[in-house]
């Protein structure tokens, strides 16, 4: 659509204004709407970039006075006909009184029709600088109970404006489900159980998103005295038990003693517990020796090899956009952070206030990697608050709040920074600039520098207005959320708010009190991640078994039992070098050097690639790959890295044929170093047998070895 003059909307504006009868519909509040709801300015019809057959609306209405025009002005007037309402093409292509690509929306003696009529029958006034504007939209019943399928509750919805008026708009307002297996939800708001569980209704009313929750708790009987007995170590497990209540989904037994050191130390460390960390502790009768575990656990140095990696993966340290000299300085700056468990507040502040020479501040390189403020903006809002703005880059957000309006004022929040080589090889300069803004694409000027929600900055204010970011950014209780929901989601291999950088209004908690006593918990203490982490790992939520009772097998949300999931692909092949007793080789490192410890992700290994490492391209927790994969299964049947490690001399096979251990002997020992356990009875015969161990010839032994690295066991958490 061409770009109208704003002289010239203006002129028609004020015509519009003029001819507007008293009291009439407002095109704003009343006829906007109307179209939304009907799905006139969707993506799919013509709230698409070029619109459909000619006729193009604002996504969602975000541009009301544009889409004025485009009704009044456009097509020579014919959408519009005031002396006669009825022949105006916005009501009859609706109502299919003339043939309608997009079907029917609604009928000839509905209210819809009625209140566009009325606004045409009244001279169409335009919007005006002096509408009121919507603030907030209830919903009622916020939290609703329904007691088995097929029960219906009404869900109504208020809007509240600048002028203090309430209006009724649950008819003009888009209801949605989040779980339409649990509830179904009608275009009047009627919504009806279908299943047991726990779902939410969404409802979008102008530019203002709210849900309503709903639950359906099982059917199943259990008595209070189960969730009284159930194992808890802190308040984590209280808020847990009572969402399990709720819904009536029992949880599971805690898992056994070698299943915990081997899941921690996975989850924590990327590496498995060896033969003398795992006598010890089964050797440990003391009653809190799980805790005292958990602490040493946090305290080994590979501790911060993981968490080091872990955040090089969120901040996308690589060489592909960086200097060797600047890659590790900016992984260095990371770990060492790590390793002071430094606050998660200071360490972001520190990213986004950095100046100087990026070889001697590593933060300055994120700075490198996101040059443009567009850029920086959308990476911000991602990584750090869990919230997606790129859609707002061009039109209000179609699933958010968020409007291309706070999409460019948080972009001129990170426009005035200049770089400059250096004297050093790969040196690069960050220094502040006092002048520097991103227009907005539609209006043709800047927008005042300001965060989401946030207070605003002047245009001509000379101050380094990335410091005001970084105060409203670590002082948000939305950053704190993220980063707990990001760390639950590590440990539990899904977040309380799922995916776990999705943190938009319309997806919400499985476990709100959960959550938000989580969050709460870390503002209170000082951001202190390894705290999270061990109060995390000390919760009985954590330590249950993964092994489902029969009803709570179906529970992919609520934590009822530990989750199954595939080790990441690193920590799969740290693993097989440790088992193997034979370190991965990677070009340009020092032998010995494990995956976790390497800085970035362009370091070449077919295996790591296979099995899902991240390409540190976005941040996006839909980066990293734990599906598995027919090239991952062929590598491990036939690829060279396993195999190569096994067929090594001086390895784990070497090492145990020297010992010269019986047939059992052997299985126990490959069990207890990959498994962390002993193997059973029947477990050893079908071995032995099927291997014919007896021998101990090399052939059997390298067998053995592949059949429990291969296996599902050893592949995965348990």
């Amino acid at each position: 659509m061409a770009k109208r003059s704003p002289i010239l909307l203006s002129f028609l504006l004020a015509l519009a204004v003029l001819e507007a009868a008293p009291d009439s519909p407002s095109f704003r509040n009343d006829v906007l709407p109307i179209l939304s709801k009907a799905g006139c300015n969707s993506g799919p019809c013509h709230g698409a970039l070029a619109g459909k057959n000619g006729f193009r609306l604002s996504l969602r209405g975000y541009d009301p006075v544009t889409d004025y025009f485009s009704l009044t002005r456009e097509a020579l007037g014919r959408r519009l006909v005031k002396m006669a309402p009825a022949r105006s093409l916005i009501l009859l292509k609706p109502t299919l009184t003339l043939p309608h690509g997009g079907g029917k929306r609604f009928d000839v003696d509905s209210p819809e029709y009625r209140v566009i009529a009325d606004w045409i029958a009244a001279g169409a006034p335009a919007p005006k600088p002096g509408d009121p504007e919507i603030e907030t939209i209830e919903v009622h019943p916020e939290k609703i109970v329904l007691q088995q399928p097929g029960d219906t509750v009404r869900i109504s919805v208020r809007a509240r404006f600048s002028d203090g008026s309430i209006r009724e708009v649950t008819r003009q307002t888009k209801f949605s489900s989040t779980n339409e297996g649990v509830v179904e939800v009608g275009d009047r708001g009627l919504a009806t159980a279908k299943g047991h569980g726990e779902g939410a209704v969404s409802v979008w009313y102008s530019s203002k998103v709210a849900f309503s929750r709903v639950t359906v708790p099982h059917e199943r009987q259990l008595g209070p005295e189960l969730f009284g007995q159930a194992p808890r170590n802190n308040w984590v497990d209280d808020l847990v038990l009572a969402k399990l209540g709720e819904l009536r989904i029992p949880p599971s037994p805690l898992c056994d003693d070698n299943t915990f050191i081997r899941r921690v130390y996975l989850d924590t460390l990327g590496v498995l517990p060896n033969r003398q960390d795992l006598s010890r502790f089964l050797g440990d009768t003391r009653s809190d020796r799980r805790a005292r575990l958990i602490d040493s656990v946090l305290d080994r140095p590979e501790y911060v090899d993981y968490w080091a990696y872990k955040w090089s993966d969120l901040l996308l340290v690589s060489s592909r956009k960086l200097e060797q000299a600047a890659m590790w300085s900016y992984y260095h700056w990371i770990r060492n952070g790590v390793a002071e468990n430094r606050p998660w507040d200071r360490f972001i502040e520190e990213l986004v206030t950095a100046t100087g020479s990026n070889l001697e501040n590593g933060a300055v390189n994120y700075w490198l990697i996101h040059q443009q403020p567009q850029e920086i903006t959308e990476n911000l809002s991602q990584a750090f608050l869990g919230i997606s703005l790129t859609c707002a880059r061009c039109h209000n957000h179609p699933l958010e709040k968020w409007t291309q309006d706070q999409y460019y004022g948080m972009a001129n929040l990170v426009s005035r920074v200049r770089l400059k080589d250096g004297q050093a090889a790969g040196e690069v300069t960050l220094v502040p600039r006092p002048v520097g803004e991103v227009s907005h694409p539609r209006l043709g000027r800047p927008m005042p520098p300001q965060p989401l929600d946030g207070e605003a900055l002047a245009l001509d204010d000379p101050a380094d207005r990335r410091r005001h970011l970084a105060r409203w950014l670590v002082g948000s209780e939305h950053f704190a959320r993220s980063l707990v929901n990001r760390v639950w989601a590590h440990f539990f291999g899904r977040g309380v708010v799922e995916p776990e950088d999705d943190l938009r209004a319309t997806n919400p908690a499985s476990n709100e009190a959960l959550l938000s006593a989580l969050t709460r918990d870390f503002m209170d203490h000082g951001h202190d991640v390894k705290r999270l982490i061990r109060t995390i790992l000390n919760s009985a939520t954590y330590q249950l078994s993964s092994t489902g009772v029969p009803a709570n097998r179906d529970d992919e949300e609520y934590f009822s039992h530990h989750r199954s999931r595939r080790l990441p692909a690193e920590v799969v092949l740290d693993a097989m070098s440790q088992v193997t007793e034979v370190p991965e080789e990677f070009e340009g490192y020092p032998l010995g050097t494990r995956a976790l410890q390497l800085p970035e992700t362009q370091v070449e290994s077919y295996f790591l690639d296979s099995f899902g490492r991240p390409p540190r391209l976005t941040s996006g927790a839909d980066e990293r790959k734990g599906d598995a994969n027919v090239a991952q299964v062929l590598h491990l049947i036939n690829g060279g890295t396993l195999n190569r490690k096994l067929r090594a001399e001086g390895g784990a096979v070497d090492r145990l044929l020297e010992l010269e251990l019986s047939a059992p002997e052997l299985v126990e020992r490959v069990y207890e170093s990959a498994l962390s356990r002993r193997p059973s009875q029947p477990e050893v015969a079908r071995l032995v047998a099927a291997l014919d161990l007896e021998q101990a010839s090399r052939e059997g032994v390298e067998d053995l070895f592949w059949a429990v690295l291969t296996s599902k066991e050893f592949l995965f958490t348990h």
